[in-house]
């Protein structure tokens, strides 16, 4: 079996960022690489958000009946 038949974890892309050298990066592409980052970090937060409450709502509806 190949490791491309293997399922990807879902921290690989997070592992392989936190292992990329910022040596090579000018000081422009590190202010675009943490701009990118605080964007990624506030859409997260906000899917994390809208998950718990559809969570909620979900529990909510279920303690009704």
């Amino acid at each position: 079996m190949d490791d491309d038949d293997l399922p990807r974890r879902r921290d690989d892309v997070l592992a392989a960022l936190t292992k990329q050298s910022l040596d090579p990066l000018s000081i422009e592409e590190l202010d675009d690489r943490v701009a990118v980052l605080e964007a990624e970090i506030a859409r997260t937060k906000n899917h994390k958000a809208a998950a718990g409450g559809f969570k909620a709502n979900a529990e909510a509806l279920f303690r009704k009946g």
